[in-house]
């Protein structure tokens, strides 16, 4: 695999310890030859243009390097591992249900973007989680990068046999294999959820590092779950024991968001100067954002000796999220050679991630989960290179360092032409190759067949809309087309009536897996329900529309429509996805969807079809697999004693 590094990481890594001022615009302005010859990359260049740096510029290509991987210990003690656990933690997040391939696209970018560890998932939750980590450790976790780079992949089990080796048999095809288990530490949890005295819950735990390590698994991570909640005498005593029996990372988890920075970076320095055997392993942090301060826990984690953050591309997960990975790794490069000392080694704090691909991986995430990012998230939002009030205006005419303390080029963020005043007007006269120029420079890295699929739908909506399509209609159809690779119906036609004094009607008319085209008319209390009970009767299925959310991608009459859903399938009916999740009991999956169009109906109907089909694929996947397992246990035709469960867990 060739390796690919943003010109920004360069001047702020490859020139270290000059990171402060390295991201900054007034930086890329005012260095040597060199420098010039990075900001023409950063800002005249799309990411497609990296072959060509390649061989006319070849040190750009050059990442800082990381120390070589071993479990338990760092060579360089200012180096911090990026633990990423969108796949497994992310993934836990309602209506963020991924499919394989859509999985394994993200674990691809983010071994892009260079995280150390990725947690691929949760083995034991069911078939389909099991063979999507098998298929992430054994490709992935099989592609080496020039410079030796190749990702941890992770798998989590609970504190068990059963669970351990699953999630090793997962895992173990990768060329850096790691199991992560876990057990709950906090008096509430012991008492209220495992039911087990504290003797007794050291004892699974350290039975299970045990087991993980007669497995074959050299690199064990453990985590006591709620340890911002557990007594530090306890952590101290279980932790202990851990390392002893063989664990190489300690995770210390903020399961609720309960702490406050200063609360949780005090915590990670006593279980470092007390825990036995603290030396010869790595501590980790992983925080929950229920008060908004997963990012600044994570920091404050690193400040006191934590060297690996676990953490989410765009911070999703259970509840509030996670710790943000572009967060936690622009923070450490822009603040981490100054403000980190304290803890071992200089305290002049470094990732090896390629920052560049932070956009392209959170639009990845934010396309296939259907989770888009609020305008005003830090670092990957829509507004946080944007600046409307006059003065910053002003201020960024001038000088760009005014209102940003770094580049949108440093994060793959490409402005392109239209952000500097002579951008093209993308309408129905407009090519293949414009379109693709400006998903490029918008941060959108498209295979040839997405891309089609793109510009056919562009092209159907340019027709009807007058003035072109902005930036904003241009990123709601990427969102209309992306995961829409396992289509099994698709609406081909629409027809609705309503009125004040007429019973809202709808003629829905869909095209099937077998090609053949049905067509339904339905009543309704509104014209969207009336389409969606007609689809409903067409496809078979029964569901409940757990959100609906309809937006106007730009202003005026002739702005897009963008349509997002959530649905869930009804308990007992044919579509049932119930999975069993340690903390919340049984629950039905959730699936999203969305849809983007200039008539508000066909983009509501789009975005219900869209998460209609996901559940459908993942029902048959699910099925298929059933029977799978009954052809190799030679049941044949016979009924399973009991039904298969999806298990879903929390760190």
């Amino acid at each position: 695999m060739k390796l690919i590094l943003s010109a920004a990481v360069v001047t702020s890594l490859w020139l270290a310890p000059q990171t402060v001022t390295a991201f900054t615009p007034s930086a890329l302005q005012s260095r040597s030859t060199f420098t010039s010859r990075v900001t023409q990359f950063s800002v005249g260049t799309s990411l497609a243009s990296s072959k060509a740096i390649e061989e006319t510029q070849p040190f750009l290509l050059e990442r800082r390097p990381r120390p070589p991987y071993v479990p338990g210990k760092i060579s360089d003690p200012d180096y911090v591992r990026i633990f990423d656990t969108t796949l497994r933690d992310g993934e836990q997040s309602p209506g963020a249900t991924l499919t394989s391939s859509e999985k394994l696209d993200i674990a691809r970018k983010l071994a892009q973007l260079g995280v150390d560890i990725i947690e691929a998932g949760f083995p034991i939750a069911s078939p389909d989680d099991f063979n999507a980590v098998k298929q992430i450790a054994d490709i992935v976790g099989n592609e080496v990068f020039d410079d030796g780079y190749v990702p941890v992949i992770c798998g989590l089990s609970r504190a068990n046999p059963k669970d351990i080796e699953t999630a090793w048999n997962a895992v173990k095809g990768a060329k850096l294999p790691r199991v992560h288990t876990f057990i709950a530490t906090s008096p509430i949890h012991m008492e209220a959820k495992l039911n087990k005295t504290p003797d007794e819950v050291v004892e699974i735990a350290v039975n299970a590092v045990k087991f993980a390590k007669s497995l074959g698994c050299n690199d064990i991570e453990f985590s006591p779950e709620d340890a911002g909640r557990s007594d530090p005498e306890f952590l101290y005593r279980i932790l202990s024991e851990v390392i002893q029996a063989g664990a190489t990372t300690l995770n210390i988890p903020d399961t609720t968001g309960w702490n406050m920075p200063w609360e949780f970076g005090e915590l990670i320095k006593n279980l470092r100067e007390n825990v036995q055997g603290a030396e010869n392993v790595v501590f980790s942090t992983h925080c929950q954002n229920d008060l908004g301060l997963a990012t600044a826990n994570s920091l404050a984690g690193a400040l006191n000796g934590a060297r690996q953050l676990e953490c989410t591309i765009n911070g999703i997960g259970e509840r509030a999220g996670n710790a943000s990975l572009e967060e936690v790794v622009m923070a450490l490069a822009l603040k981490g050679a100054t403000k980190f000392q304290g803890g071992p080694g200089t305290g002049k704090l470094y990732t090896a991630i390629n920052s560049v691909y932070i956009t392209p991986a959170s639009k990845m995430v934010a396309e296939y989960t259907g989770m888009a990012c609020q305008p005003h998230k830090a670092i990957v939002g829509a507004n946080a290179f944007q600046h409307e009030s006059g003065i910053h205006q002003d201020g960024m005419i001038k000088n760009k360092s005014t209102y940003e303390i770094m580049t949108p080029e440093s994060i793959g963020l490409m402005r392109g032409d239209s952000q500097s005043g002579a951008g093209i007007v993308l309408g129905k006269h407009s090519g293949r190759n414009a379109v693709g120029t400006r998903l490029r420079e918008l941060g959108y890295d498209l295979d040839a067949d997405k891309l089609n699929a793109i510009f056919t739908r562009f092209k159907q909506v340019a027709e009807r809309k007058k003035g072109g399509l902005e930036d904003d209609d241009l990123e709601a159809l990427v969102s209309d087309q992306m995961g829409r690779s396992d289509i099994l119906w698709e609406v081909t036609g629409l027809q609705v009536s309503t009125g004040i004094s007429g019973i809202p009607t709808a003629t829905v008319k869909m095209r099937g897996p077998d090609g053949m085209e049905r067509f339904v008319a339905s009543t309704g209390t509104g014209p969207v329900d009336a389409a969606y009970k007609a689809i409903d009767q067409i496809m078979g299925v029964s569901v409940v529309l757990e959100s609906y959310q309809l937006n106007s991608v730009t202003e005026g009459i002739e702005a897009l429509a963008t349509t997002r859903v959530t649905i869930a399938p009804k308990a007992g009916g044919p579509n049932d996805t119930q999975s069993i999740h340690s903390q919340l009991g049984n629950r039905n999956l959730k699936f999203s969807g969305s849809g983007s169009d200039t008539d508000i109906m066909t983009s509501s109907a789009r975005a219900y079809v869209s998460a209609l089909n996901k559940l459908l694929n993942w029902n048959a996947r699910r099925r298929a697999e059933v029977i799978a397992e009954e052809d190799k246990s030679g049941i044949g035709d016979a009924i399973a004693a009991e039904p298969m469960q999806v298990v879903e867990v929390e760190a």
